[in-house]
């Protein structure tokens, strides 16, 4: 059974449960995205449950599982806590409370302070035939949780004696037999732990807290307007009935209480326990008394009452009820019955059941300090905001995996000022740079408008030009072209043109022969020109010049229909000036090698001459 549980949806994450539990026993992890409660070394004593004020822990609901004990064969007696003449201030007369709990279909109702009346008086037997043992006292379930678990050598100071919860348990058994079922109610939480245990085994079925029995009146519509009178189940209390006061048992017990004669020191409180249990085992040889120790402030402020209760009010309650019920007591039956019930084993044994942890070494505890910012001892503050009693003890609980370092409030403010600071200057640097930003956009908005102006001059230039202009892309997908080109393609162009202007985005595959556009491919796959070259396109011959803008990108074209007026008469001209050209080369080749053939025939000839006069001298 897991008694105490965080609600997740619920936690605000302010760790006040963690500044309050008295073991360290709720862990803080950065991989956790809330508390959680360890349960082994949790002590059941609600110190939670109480200071939380988004009402996100909560403990075991016992509703249920006594609702089903009420609807079964069994028997059921209730047992309530002497406390409940503190809790239940709205309930005018008690005779009217206990009808409201027979009515939830308890077969018995009896009161606790007789079993309290028992329990003292094995007190008051121990701490009179004193033997140079002093013990603290078992009453409060979360004290005998802190000594068991927190400081296990004085397990054997523990008074071996059973809670008056378990106790009156004995005594519903005892009158009534084994086949009893037993629910407690009272104002303590760890009860629901303790009815578990080996000394209550199998004699308290389940418990009922004060706010849960409040529940179930509501449930039912109980009030007291429309019950009567009904006393408790015999056997009756007597001073018993102020055991929810912390001194209460010592009443009961007639334990002397004088400052100069009393062997036996009271404590009740969160702060006061844990410093009685403290100097308890570093100082017993010189106390040299018993301890009689409550968690709460008494029973009157348990967590299982009635949350925000008036101690005071409560507690003058608590002492005006037990006036009242002594008043009727009688006193023959109370002691008859103390000597029928006497003969109870009051006897209990406890274990140590060390959950300490290890304590980390010096080097984890300086590399918490590095951390947390702290270099020496005059950096320790031990303001106790994180819960721990010093920075000392907070940097242990760190390196033990309890805490985290942002529990710290000092490592927290200055982790915060910190980044205030860095925040500052990146925000004058985030308005620097938003300033220069500023600039650069309205730099880049003129450019921007001046490249769109520039792209609709061009634009408009190329729809100007009378040759056909195309430019594609990589994969021949026309990006612009102008009307030129349009017309140079035909009808069909020209009703695409009509949907989307331009011809964008069109393949220039579907739309031309292949040994024209794998013009273009080549252009773009080679980075070459291919200029003034013609290509038979339909029944018309087109000059194409073909050019990279951007080498396996994007390519342009200017392509002119040579059979166009214009065009044909200029490029008459052009070819027969490239004629005359090529035939004056031509005429100046062939004049070259007339020249050279007459001058050789000259000089052939006069060698001819010469020759035959010589010849006709030596005839």
């Amino acid at each position: 059974m897991k008694l105490i549980h965080i609600l997740e949806d619920k936690c605000k994450q302010s760790y006040s449960c963690v500044r309050i539990c008295p073991v360290k026993a709720i862990e803080v992890k950065a991989t956790q995205a809330t508390p959680v409660i360890v349960e082994d070394r949790c002590i059941g004593c609600g110190s939670c449950v109480t200071v939380c004020s988004s009402d996100a822990i909560t403990y075991y609901d016992s509703k249920d599982n006594v609702k089903a004990l009420l609807q079964s064969d069994a028997k059921v007696a209730a047992v309530c806590g002497p406390s409940i003449s503190g809790e239940f201030s709205d309930i005018t007369d008690y005779r009217k409370f206990v009808t409201m709990i027979r009515s939830l279909g308890f077969d018995y109702v009896m009161e606790a302070a007789f079993a309290v009346d028992l329990v003292a008086r094995k007190y008051a037997e121990l701490f009179n035939n004193f033997k140079g043992k002093y013990y603290i006292s078992t009453c409060c379930p979360a004290i005998v949780s802190l000594i068991e678990k927190f400081h296990p050598e004085l397990t054997d100071n523990l008074a071996p004696i059973i809670s008056p919860m378990v106790a009156a348990a004995e005594v519903v058994h005892m009158k009534y037999g084994d086949d009893i079922k037993v629910v407690y109610i009272g104002p303590c939480i760890d009860y629901k732990k303790e009815a578990l245990a080996t000394s209550a085994q199998g004699l308290v079925n389940e418990v009922l807290t004060f706010a849960e029995l409040r529940d179930l009146f509501k449930e039912f519509a109980i009030s007291e307007s429309n019950q009567e009178f009904s006393e408790f189940d015999a056997p009756i209390g007597s001073k018993g009935s102020l055991y929810p006061l912390s001194n209460g048992i010592l009443q009961a017990a007639d334990i002397s209480e004088d400052l100069l004669t009393s062997t036996v020191i009271t404590a009740e409180g969160r702060e006061s326990v844990l410093d009685a249990v403290r100097e308890f085992e570093q100082h017993l040889e010189k106390i040299n008394q018993h301890f009689n120790l409550f968690y709460c402030e008494g029973c009157l402020m348990g967590p299982g009452t009635t949350q925000n209760g008036d101690k005071f009010l409560r507690r003058s309650l608590v002492t005006k009820y037990s006036k009242k019920r002594l008043k009727t007591l009688d006193i023959t039956q109370w002691k008859k019955d103390i000597e029928t019930y006497n003969s109870i084993d009051f006897s209990r044994t406890f274990h140590p059941n060390d959950k300490r942890l290890p304590m980390p070494g010096d080097e984890q505890i300086a590399e918490v300090y590095r951390i947390l910012g702290k270099k020496n001892s005059d950096d320790e503050v031990s303001c106790g905001a994180c819960g721990y009693a010093s920075c000392h003890d907070f940097a242990t609980a760190v390196a033990q995996g309890l805490a985290r370092t942002d529990m710290c409030v000092n490592f927290t403010l200055r982790n915060r000022q910190e980044y205030i600071k860095a925040l500052k200057v990146t925000n004058e640097k985030l308005a620097k740079t938003q300033e220069a930003l500023q600039i650069s956009e309205k730099s880049a908005r003129r450019e921007q408008m001046l490249a769109k102006e520039a792209s609709e001059t061009v634009s408009a230039m190329l729809q100007k030009i009378p040759s056909g202009v195309v430019i594609a892309d990589e994969k021949l997908k026309i990006i612009e072209s102008n009307h030129s080109f349009i017309e140079l393609l035909g009808e069909d162009a020209r009703e695409i043109n009509e949907i989307i202007p331009g011809l964008v985005g069109a393949d220039l595959k579907s739309m031309l022969p292949y040994q024209f556009y794998n013009l273009f491919s080549y252009v773009l796959q080679s980075g070459e020109d291919v200029v003034n070259r013609d290509v038979h396109f339909e029944d018309t011959v087109l000059n194409v010049s073909i050019f990279p803008i951007r080498r396996g990108k994007i390519v342009g074209a200017v392509i002119r229909d040579i059979s166009a007026p214009e065009v044909q008469k200029e490029e008459v001209v052009s070819r027969l000036g490239e004629v005359i050209n090529e035939n004056m080369q031509m005429v100046q080749q062939i004049a070259f090698l007339l020249g050279e053939g007459a001058s050789n025939t000259e000089k052939m000839l006069n060698s001819v001459i010469e020759s035959h006069k010589t010849k006709k001298k030596d005839d």
